[in-house]
C-alpha cells in the first residue's frame, strides 16, 4: 500500500496567505511502496507476459496505487496541511514512483532480453513542468524517451508498452522519442524544445545517455545563445499577454498563462537558468539580480499561485486554468473569504489574486528587463545623443536611451526624484532603466514622506495633467509601487475587482485606461468613434480639474456606501494637496459626485420629456460643467471594456448634451431642436434622392422628433426601406436582422401595427427563439405603425447570432408569436433550467422603483435585477396584465445586471397616482423578479388585434 503521507513533527498547516513556496526539504514524504514492483511482477507471473489477463491485472494494480496516492495528497491539501508547492512536488513524486517500476517491468518482464546490448539501452527523461517536479493535479506528464543512435525493435516495443499502459490509466502523457542527435537538432530549430530540455530531469534508465545530452545541450545549444534566448522568451511572453488581454486585471484571469500568472514566473526561471545556470529562483539573489527580500516575494507568489491552481483543478475536476465567474465564488468560499460590509467575499478573493498577479508582474518586469539588459545592451531606438560621456537630462542620466539615476543613493538623498523620474521619462518619451526601477522598489518606504512635499505633489499633478499621455507614466508609477503609496486612496483600489460581469478591469486598471482615452480625445485619435467629445475637448477651460476628476471618479469603490459621495470627500481633501485652487477643487468634487449623472439620465430616462432635461440641467448648472461631464462620461464608458461603447450610447449622450446645452445657453431650445430634426430629415431626403418624392415624404412625415434625433442616418435609411416594403407588399409584419460584428450583437428590427401587449410579445418571441435582449428601443410612428429595435445576442454563447438558419428561425418565431401560435412561457421554462451556472453564481438583488416626479406625463418604472432568459418578457407581460401602456422603454444590460426603465400610462392615458395601484405594481413586479412563475399565463393575442 502507499506509504503514509505526513508532515514533519511540529510543522503547522499552511494557509494560502502565508505559503512561502521556498525550496526546503519536503515535509510530505512519498515513497514507492515496496510491494508495487512485486505486485506488477506477480501479475505477469500469473498470466504470462502475453496472457489475456495480464493487462487488466497490471492496470488494476496501477490504478489502485495511483488513486491512493492522489487521494492522499488531495486530502492533505484540502485539509490545509500542505500548500501548493508541496502538493505539486508530491504529485510529481507519485508519477515518478509509478513510471519507474513500470519501466522496469516493461524492459525486464514484458520484453526481456538475455543480455541487453548498448543499442537496447535507453533513458526516460522528465521534461517541462514535470521536469521541474511541478505537476498540478490535472496536468500533463511530459516525457522524453532518449534512445541510442541505433534503435532496436525491443526498445521500441518497450516504449510503446509503457505509453499504452500510461494512457490506459487516463494519464495525459505528452511524449517524444528521440536520439541525442535528434534532440540537439530539434532544440536548435524550436525554442519550445530548447526550453523543455532546459528543465530535463533524468527519471529512469541509461544515465550516460542523459549525461551526453546535457553536455552537448550546454555546449551546442546554450553556449553563446543568451541574447537570442532572452529575446525569444520575452517576445513569447508579450505575445501570450496580448492574446489573453494584455492585462493582469481581466475579468476571468488565467492563472497559468495570463499576465502575472505562473508562466511569467517560469519565464523568469528559464531566462535565469539559461544565463546564470540557476537551480531555483533564490539563486538569483546570489547573482545580485534580486535581493533576498525580492527572492522571498517570488517564492511566496509562486507558492500562492500553485495553491490556487491546485484548488482550481480539484474544484473543477479538469485542467482548468481560468478563474471563471462560475468558480470564483466557490474558490472564495473554499479559501475562507467571507462577505463583509466593505465588499463581497468573492471580490476580496479576486483582489487577493490580483495583488499576487501584480507582485509577479512587477517583479518579472523589473527582473526580465535587468536580464535583458545583461544579455542585450542594444538601444531600443536610434541614439539621440552623440558626444563624450553620459548625457544628463533633468537631473538623471541617459544610458542606452533609458533614464537612470546618477548615483545609487540618489533617491535616499533626494526622495522627490522618485516622482521626477517618471515626469522626465514622460516628457521625453523615454523608458526607465531597470536599475532605476529596482532602486525605486528598494526605496518605497520613503514614498510616504513625499505626500506632504509640495514639489512632489506639483510634479505628480504635472504627470497627471500633462499634454503627453498620462496613462503610460502612471502605469509605470503603479507598476513600481509608487502611485499607490503616494496617493494612498488609489492604493486602496489597486486590484479592486467589480464582480458584475460588466466591468472588465479592476478599478485601478479601468482608471488608467480611462485617462489614456481622455488623452486620445484631446489628440483627436478617436474623432471617428467619439466625434462630439472630440469637438468639445478644445472648448473646456478647467482641463486640470477634468483629468484629476477622472483619476478620482472611482477612488472610493470597495468601501461600502455610495462611492460617488465618498469619492467626492476624497477629492475635497486631496485636491488642495495637489495644488488645485478652490474653483478647481469645487469642479473636481462636483464631477466625482455626479460622474454617473449623465449616463443614468441618457440611458435610463426619456430625454424627449422636457422635465427630464430640465432636472438634469438644474444639477449641471453651467455649460462648462456640461462639457466636463460629457468628456468624463465618454472616457468612463469606453474604459469599462471592449464593446461597452457603441453608436446607440453615443447618440443618447449627444441628444442629452445638445438639449441641455440649449437650456443652459438661454437659446430658443424649441427652435434649435426643430433645426436638428430638420437637418436629420434633410440627410435622409438627400440619400433617398432616387426614390419617388411621394415615398420620401411619406416616410419623413411618420417620424416624431425623438425618432430623428435618436438614430443615425444609416439606420434611418434601413428603416425607410422596411417601412416602404411593408407599404408596398401590404404585409402586416416585416422583420429585419443585421449582424454587427464589431460589437458582437445582432440587431432585430420589427415593423408592424401597434397594439396593446406588442412589446411583451416581441420580447417573449425573441427569448423563446434563443436570443438574449441587451438593448431595446421602441418607436410608434405618426400613423400608428410600431417600429421596435432589439439588440440581441445568442443566449447560449453570449455572442452575435450569425447563422442564417438561426436568424430565419428567429424571424419565424416572432411571426408565429404575434399570430398566437407560440406561447413563450412554455419555452422559457425549459430554457431557464439550462441557464448557465456561470450566470447563476451572480447575485443581483432585485429592485423596483416607481416615480411620478421624473416625467410630467408618464409614470416611470425602473427595474433592476439579474438578467435571465425572458426577463424582459416577464416584466412587460406583467405591466400589460396590470393594464399599463408602455409608451417608451430604456433597456440596458450591464454584465448580468439588467436595468430596464419603462414610461407608462394607465388605460385612460394618465399617470398612475393611486397609492394602492402603485403598491400593487411594486409588489407584482418584485414577485416576478424573484420568481418567474409569478408571470401571468400566456394568453394568445392575435396580430392586429390591438397593441
Amino acid at each position: 500500500m502507499l506509504a503514509r503521507i505526513f508532515r514533519t513533527p511540529g510543522e503547522p498547516a499552511q494557509s494560502l496567505n502565508d505559503e512561502s513556496g521556498a525550496a526546503t526539504d519536503d515535509p510530505l514524504i512519498l515513497s514507492a511502496p515496496g510491494d508495487l514492483p512485486e505486485a506488477l511482477a506477480a501479475a505477469v507471473d500469473t498470466y504470462g507476459p502475453d496472457g489475456a489477463g495480464v493487462r487488466p491485472a497490471l492496470l488494476s494494480t496501477l490504478q489502485s496505487y495511483l488513486k491512493a496516492g492522489r487521494e492522499a495528497i488531495k486530502a492533505e491539501f484540502l485539509a490545509g496541511r500542505i500548500g501548493g508547492s508541496i502538493c505539486i512536488r508530491a504529485q510529481s513524486d507519485v508519477a515518478d514512483s509509478l513510471i519507474r517500476p513500470l519501466a522496469d517491468l516493461a524492459v525486464e518482464r514484458l520484453h526481456p532480453a538475455a543480455k541487453a546490448t548498448a543499442q537496447e539501452r535507453f533513458a526516460i527523461v522528465a521534461v517541462g513542468g514535470y521536469g521541474r517536479r511541478e505537476l498540478a493535479p490535472q496536468s500533463d506528464i511530459d516525457l522524453l524517451f532518449l534512445l541510442p543512435a541505433k534503435r532496436s525493435e525491443r526498445v521500441i516495443h518497450a516504449v510503446e508498452t509503457l505509453l499504452y499502459l500510461l494512457w490506459d490509466l487516463n494519464l495525459k502523457v505528452g511524449h517524444a522519442v528521440r536520439t541525442v542527435d535528434e534532440c540537439i537538432k530539434a532544440a536548435k530549430q524550436d525554442m519550445t524544445i530548447t526550453t523543455n530540455l532546459l528543465e530535463a530531469r533524468h527519471l529512469w534508465g541509461d544515465g550516460a545517455l542523459c549525461d551526453d545530452l546535457n553536455r552537448r545541450y550546454q555546449r551546442e545549444v546554450l553556449r553563446g545563445s543568451g541574447h537570442a534566448f532572452v529575446e525569444a522568451k520575452l517576445a513569447e511572453r508579450d505575445s501570450r499577454h496580448r492574446k489573453l488581454g494584455d492585462s493582469r486585471y481581466v475579468l476571468e484571469p488565467n492563472i497559468k498563462e495570463g499576465k502575472g500568472g505562473l508562466r511569467d514566473l517560469q519565464t523568469l526561471f528559464w531566462i535565469g537558468r539559461h544565463l546564470y545556470q540557476i537551480g531555483d529562483i533564490g539563486e538569483l539573489a546570489d547573482k545580485s539580480v534580486l535581493t533576498r527580500h525580492e527572492a522571498r516575494r517570488f517564492a511566496k507568489a509562486h507558492g500562492q499561485l500553485w495553491s490556487l491552481r491546485c484548488h482550481l483543478h480539484y474544484l473543477t475536476g479538469r485542467a482548468e486554468e481560468r478563474l471563471t465567474f462560475d468558480v470564483q465564488k466557490s474558490m472564495a468560499d473554499r479559501l475562507g473569504f467571507t462577505d463583509r460590509a466593505s465588499g463581497l467575499g468573492v471580490e476580496r478573493f479576486m483582489k487577493f489574486y490580483f495583488l499576487i498577479a501584480k507582485s509577479v508582474g512587477d517583479l518579472t518586469r523589473v527582473v526580465c528587463a535587468a536580464l535583458e539588459a545583461e544579455a542585450r545592451r542594444k538601444p531600443r531606438r536610434p541614439l539621440r545623443w552623440i558626444g563624450f560621456g553620459p548625457r544628463q537630462l533633468e537631473g538623471f542620466r541617459l544610458e542606452g536611451e533609458r533614464l537612470t539615476v546618477n548615483a545609487p543613493d540618489q533617491f535616499a538623498q533626494r526622495p522627490v526624484d522618485m516622482i521626477r523620474l517618471f515626469r522626465a521619462a514622460q516628457r521625453h518619451d523615454l523608458d526607465i532603466h531597470p536599475a532605476a526601477l529596482k532602486l525605486i522598489t528598494r526605496s518605497l518606504g520613503q514614498v510616504r514622506t513625499l505626500r506632504k512635499d509640495a514639489e512632489a505633489n506639483r510634479v505628480f499633478l504635472e504627470i497627471l495633467t500633462a499634454k503627453e499621455d498620462p496613462e503610460h507614466a502612471l502605469r509605470w508609477m503603479s507598476g513600481a509601487g509608487v502611485l499607490g503609496r503616494f496617493i494612498h486612496d488609489f492604493g486602496r483600489v489597486v486590484a479592486q475587482m467589480q464582480y458584475d460581469m460588466y466591468h472588465v478591469y479592476t478599478v485601478d486598471e479601468h482608471t488608467l485606461i480611462a485617462l489614456g482615452i481622455l488623452h486620445k480625445l484631446e489628440t483627436g485619435e478617436l474623432a471617428n468613434e467619439v466625434r462630439l467629445a472630440t469637438e468639445v475637448m478644445p472648448l473646456i477651460e478647467s482641463r486640470r480639474a477634468l483629468f484629476v476628476a477622472l483619476f478620482l471618479h472611482d477612488i472610493a469603490k470597495g468601501r461600502g456606501g455610495d462611492h460617488s459621495e465618498l469619492g467626492a470627500r476624497v477629492a475635497r481633501r486631496l485636491c488642495p494637496r495637489l495644488g488645485l485652487d478652490e474653483e478647481e477643487t469645487d469642479s473636481v468634487e462636483w464631477l466625482v459626485r455626479h460622474h454617473l449623472l449623465m449616463s443614468h439620465t441618457a440611458f435610463r430616462r426619456d430625454i424627449e420629456d422636457p422635465l427630464t432635461v430640465r432636472t438634469f440641467v438644474e444639477k449641471v448648472e453651467s455649460p462648462e460643467r456640461l462639457r466636463l461631464l460629457l468628456l468624463l462620461t465618454c472616457a468612463d464608458i469606453r474604459a469599462v471594456g471592449p464593446g461597452r461603447w457603441n453608436s446607440w450610447r453615443a447618440s443618447l449622450l449627444a441628444n442629452l448634451f445638445y438639449r441641455a446645452e440649449e437650456l443652459l445657453s438661454g437659446g430658443f431650445s424649441a427652435q434649435n431642436w426643430e433645426s436638428r430634426v430638420r437637418t436629420a430629415r434633410d440627410k435622409v431626403r438627400g440619400a433617398l434622392a432616387d426614390w419617388p418624392a411621394a415615398d420620401i415624404e411619406s416616410f419623413l412625415a411618420r417620424g416624431y422628433p425623438g425618432y430623428w434625433l435618436s438614430l443615425d442616418t444609416e439606420t434611418q435609411l434601413r428603416h425607410a426601406a422596411l417601412v416602404r416594403e411593408a407599404d408596398q407588399s401590404d404585409q402586416p409584419l416585416v422583420v429585419d436582422t443585421r449582424v454587427d460584428a464589431t460589437t458582437g450583437v445582432t440587431e432585430v428590427t420589427v415593423v408592424t401595427e401597434d397594439h396593446p401587449g406588442l412589446f411583451a410579445q416581441l420580447a417573449g418571441a425573441l427569448a423563446a427563439g434563443g436570443a438574449n435582449i441587451v438593448e431595446a428601443k421602441i418607436f410608434t410612428l405618426t400613423d400608428g405603425l410600431a417600429l421596435d429595435i432589439f439588440t440581441v445576442q445568442d443566449a447560449a454563447t453570449g455572442e452575435a447570432i450569425t447563422a442564417g438558419d438561426k436568424l430565419a428561425r428567429l424571424s419565424v418565431t416572432i411571426e408565429r408569436s404575434l399570430w398566437g401560435d407560440v406561447q413563450p412561457l412554455k419555452d422559457l421554462a425549459r430554457k431557464r433550467t439550462t441557464y448557465p451556472t456561470r450566470a447563476r453564481s451572480m447575485k443581483v438583488p432585485p429592485r423596483v422603483l416607481v416615480e411620478n416626479e421624473v416625467s410630467r406625463t408618464h409614470t416611470v418604472i425602473e427595474v433592476n435585477a439579474r438578467d435571465r432568459p425572458g426577463l424582459l418578457y416577464d416584466v412587460t407581460r406583467t405591466l400589460t396584465s396590470l393594464g399599463l401602456q408602455i409608451s417608451s422603454a430604456k433597456i440596458s444590460t450591464y454584465g448580468l445586471r439588467a436595468v430596464d426603465v419603462f414610461y407608462v400610462k394607465d388605460i385612460f392615458g394618465l399617470k398612475i397616482t393611486h397609492t394602492a395601484k402603485l403598491r400593487d405594481i411594486r409588489r407584482r413586479l418584485t414577485d416576478v423578479l424573484n420568481d418567474p412563475d409569478c408571470v401571468p399565463k400566456d394568453s394568445p393575442v392575435r396580430l392586429a388585434s390591438g397593441r
